[in-house]
């Protein structure tokens, strides 16, 4: 098994680990005492990982340690320290828009990357999902889940809105009506749901989950390259309603009026 092809110290500071093995990439968050609570560090290493990467690497798996796959944004960043050196949310709402916006789009290819056609990515999901963690999962092309899997789109109810390229591929899956109750609601959505609407490729106990995926990478490896490539960005291309980019530069602005917003409030508390 090859080691990180990204420098150790990112990977660290982000709660990232990274192993290569032969043709497969397996990509873990690994902050199990916070459940996988993601940091701009994080997204920072996730980024990274998906420069590196060489053209070799046909399937990426992506994974939670411990009892969670992650619980979503840590809750750190909405103070005004921030979390781990990274500034808090507040701070980008006192920067230029145009900084703003090209510092959430920084924050958005850590996800992106997970949907190009170089390679099949796979979401191996136990536990909670929520929030970034949600769209992390989404962002891959195939979801396993485990039966104790829970996924949430918690945003909305703490002011703010899905801007991590989460929105399109959750419309995509189950449908405009039912991504409208699941973000504006946040409620939960258990494993046995996420599979009959769309959200999972399979759900299994949480002990077969890793035999599981380690099948379905067997199965993906299986065909040549090339054709697993073309067939991806034509599936991709028939999906497409609307423009990713247009969607990503939708989800930053809608952001970036949100925590405009909630700066005032909490400025107003002061």
């Amino acid at each position: 098994m090859a080691e990180s092809v990204v420098d150790a110290g990112l990977l660290d500071r982000g709660g990232v680990g990274l192993t290569i093995h032969g043709r497969r990439a397996t990509i873990t968050l690994d902050r199990p005492d916070k459940l996988n609570a993601q940091t701009p560090h994080t997204w920072q290493a996730l980024r990274e990982i998906g420069r590196s990467l060489g053209a070799e690497i046909r399937v990426v798996v992506l994974r939670g340690a411990g009892r969670a796959f992650s619980a979503g944004l840590d809750r750190r960043m909405f103070s005004p320290d921030g979390a781990d050196g990274a500034p808090g949310l507040a701070a980008l709402a006192e920067r230029p828009t145009e900084q703003s916006d090209a510092e959430i789009a920084g924050y958005q290819q850590a996800f992106s990357w997970l949907r190009e056609p170089d390679r099949v990515t796979i979401a191996a999901v136990q536990g909670h999902a929520i929030g970034a963690g949600f769209q992390l999962a989404l962002a891959c092309d195939l979801r396993v889940l485990a039966d104790d899997a829970r996924l949430r789109m918690a945003e909305t109810g703490l002011g703010l809105v899905p801007d991590l390229g989460g929105t399109l591929p959750l419309v995509r899956a189950v449908g405009y009506a039912r991504a409208v109750e699941i973000c504006v609601t946040g409620r939960e959505v258990d494993a046995e749901e996420a599979f009959r609407i769309g959200l999972a490729n399979r759900v299994v106990a949480p002990d077969q989950l890793d035999a599981a995926v380690d099948g379905l990478v067997e199965a993906v490896s299986v065909p040549p390259e090339g054709a697993v490539r073309e067939t991806l960005s034509l599936l991709a291309l028939a999906d497409e309603a609307v423009d990713p980019e247009q969607q990503l530069a939708a989800e930053r602005a809608a952001q970036l009026r949100r925590i405009a917003e909630l700066a005032q409030q909490l400025g107003a508390l002061e």
